[in-house]
């Protein structure tokens, strides 16, 4: 029997890509909500949930998925601590693919960049991370650039937190602070996404740099990763177990 698959918000823009997906994976459609649908009539209907609707409803969306023993693939970026904190609940009792980014292209880099932070020493190579995406985001910087920031305090042997961020610099500012990560995040136009990973040191400058032309790699990543928890124990999942990376 093929995998139902539900999708969370599935009117909106990637809503209806990832309903296309499902059926080019072979999967079968459960059915969607809109905002402000029935997340529990949605999930008694399917085997998975997709959601990429908005932070403000992942915390009753991933309730909802555990309350009914269902595997959720959780792709809303900029949830509070708050939400964060209710999704690690949930994935007490059910599994929970959340990742910042569902691209595969992403996830590789993520891992470079974490690969590169660790043999390029903070105290020689300030790492700066660029990031560009439409107008019409509302978050910034972007989960991605948060989650590359992440992967390289983690490649150093420490946590964002712990290195300090620095983002929005404007006016007289003073100098950049040995060890920090910075963002700088652009808004205009439709672009997709774009982010770039800088290692700057005095006789160096090394980028990596991932664009998404088309949001449908996003989806196609999500299904991917709806079809691989479906039988997962409870946990809390990213992309690089679905791509056999951890």
């Amino acid at each position: 029997m093929s995998l139902r698959i539900g999708i969370m918000g599935i009117a909106g823009r990637m809503g209806r890509l990832l309903a296309e997906e499902v059926v080019a994976a072979g999967a079968v459609l459960a059915g969607g909500t809109v905002r402000g649908g029935d997340a529990g009539a949605l999930l008694s209907a399917s085997d998975a949930a997709i959601d990429f609707t908005h932070a403000s409803a992942a915390a009753a969306h991933a309730a909802s998925a555990a309350a009914a023993g269902k595997p959720l693939v959780l792709g809303t970026s900029g949830l509070s601590p708050e939400a964060e904190a209710a999704v690690a609940r949930a994935a007490e009792r059910v599994p929970v693919v959340y990742a910042a980014n569902f691209a595969p292209g992403v996830n590789l880099v993520l891992a470079l960049a974490e690969r590169m932070a660790a043999a390029l020493p903070a105290e020689n190579y300030d790492a700066e991370i660029v990031e560009m995406h439409h107008r019409q985001k509302v978050d910034a910087p972007s989960g991605t650039a948060l989650a590359l920031g992440r992967a390289v305090a983690r490649g150093r042997g420490t946590t964002l937190e712990a290195a300090g961020a620095e983002s929005g610099r404007d006016g007289h500012c003073g100098a950049r602070r040995t060890g920090a990560i910075g963002f700088a995040a652009l808004r205009g136009g439709q672009v997709v996404g774009e982010h770039t990973v800088l290692f700057a040191a005095g006789a160096e400058h090394i980028a990596l740099t991932h664009r998404s032309f088309d949001r449908r790699a996003y989806a196609t990543g999500a299904v991917r990763a709806a079809l691989w928890a479906h039988g997962r124990a409870p946990g809390l999942y990213d992309m690089k177990h679905v791509l056999g990376m951890a």
